[in-house]
């Protein structure tokens, strides 16, 4: 994708179709890219850069105890496929360029990190809003 974004996508059980457009809407907008001055100050939209997204349950592991993650807290495979899906699309339809894996694949990802940023972006559910 040359210099953009690489994005590891989870879905959990109680996400839906909401918190899929919603979460791309942000990651479109956040301003993580240095401006003239070199503060982060730039989307990836501002840049121009691509993304690439990959789906990976895994993030949503329960480590708290044991040895051995847990993935209850992850969607069941099919929601998160629908949900990674729905999130390529609509990224695709306000970005470009964008590429994908392949839910439920083994994939092989490489990047170069250009910098020390690392983030987790997520977007609240309607039930965490309401409480």
């Amino acid at each position: 994708i040359g210099p953009g974004l690489v994005v590891l996508v989870c879905a959990e059980r109680d996400d839906g179709a909401a918190e899929a457009d919603a979460l791309v809407d942000k990651l479109l907008g956040y301003r993580v890219f240095g401006d003239a001055a070199g503060k982060m100050n730039l989307s990836v939209r501002d840049v121009g850069g691509g993304l690439l997204l990959v789906p990976q349950f895994t993030l949503a592991a329960d480590t708290a105890s044991g040895t051995r993650p847990s993935f209850t807290p992850a969607a069941a495979p099919e929601l998160g496929r629908r949900l990674f899906e729905r999130f390529v699309e609509r990224a695709l339809t306000h970005h470009a360029p964008v590429e994908a894996g392949r839910f439920g694949a083994h994939m092989q990802v490489e990047l170069i990190n250009d910098g020390p940023v690392t983030f987790w972006l997520q977007v609240r559910s309607r039930q965490e809003a309401k409480a």
